[in-house]
């Protein structure tokens, strides 16, 4: 999705067996959405990929070369399956090597003689990559170039997206209204809807339906960056949804004369 001059756009990549098993439940794409929504930034795409090299290098290439940035999780820890510092090296075709900067951070955590070869994997990082603070843990993440990449532990990740949060180029930030449709079922006000959404071409409008105590509940989100076209589409779903209340009022019949 090329950017507008309000748009700065990115990708989520999962990286993990375990999240494509269902033994790891994923935590961390909610998470990232609503951060980069505060930040302006737009959330286009989020894919999983195994612990395989080459479906990690295919997704990063494909992915940075669509969106302003790429974020991954996982993958980055001391075991032989923590494969991402390696495939992120070679999708740029860089080096990667022990960076003296990461030791450095690890062993604000380690003793010299506790940062055993495993622990040292952590402290690979591609060349000409920017390390990102890993304030819970000490082992870093790193960007290089438009791939922001971060732990998987959703503590660990936390802190290193407010690291990195600072250096990121950010653009509009989304503008959004929620408006309740009451009682009426989403088959009465698609047709409407989607003709209001037609001729709003600035703004994003949904319809939401969640199922509670037994009743359908029905919400429409209208989203968008200028206020005045959020406005007016939400001025035209409330007058339409109040148009079908009205329609659905029946008169009561006259009381019978006695």
């Amino acid at each position: 999705m090329p950017d507008t001059p309000q748009s700065v756009t990115a990708a989520v990549l999962v990286i993990g067996d375990e999240i494509l098993s269902g033994r790891t439940k994923d935590k961390n794409i909610g998470y990232i959405a609503d951060y980069l929504t505060d930040l302006g930034i737009d959330l286009c795409e989020v894919r999983i990929v195994p612990d395989i090299a080459a479906e990690i290098i295919a997704a990063v290439n494909a992915l940075r070369e669509r969106y302003t940035y790429v974020f991954t999780t996982g993958g980055i820890g001391p075991t032989h399956d923590d494969i991402t510092a390696d495939c992120i090296a070679e999708a740029f075709g860089v080096a990667i090597d022990e960076d003296p900067r990461a030791i450095a951070l690890m062993l604000e955590r380690y003793r010299p003689e506790d940062l055993n070869a495993a622990r040292r994997r952590m402290a690979r990082i591609p060349a000409g990559a920017e390390l990102i603070e890993n304030a819970v843990s000490k082992a870093p993440g790193f960007q290089l170039g438009n791939v922001v990449v971060m732990a998987g532990v959703p503590s660990v990740m936390h802190a290193m997206l407010d690291a990195v949060a600072p250096r990121l180029k950010t653009g509009a930030k989304v503008m959004m209204e929620t408006i309740e449709a009451a009682d009426l079922p989403e088959g009465i006000y698609a047709a409407p809807l989607s003709a209001i959404a037609s001729s709003h071409g600035g703004v994003s409008i949904g319809s939401y339906p969640s199922f509670q105590n037994g009743v359908f509940h029905n919400r429409i989100v209208v989203r968008g960056k200028v206020d005045g076209q959020v406005a007016a589409a939400v001025a035209d779903v409330r007058a339409m949804l109040l148009g079908l209340a009205g329609q659905r009022v029946r008169p009561q019949p006259p009381l019978p004369e006695k």
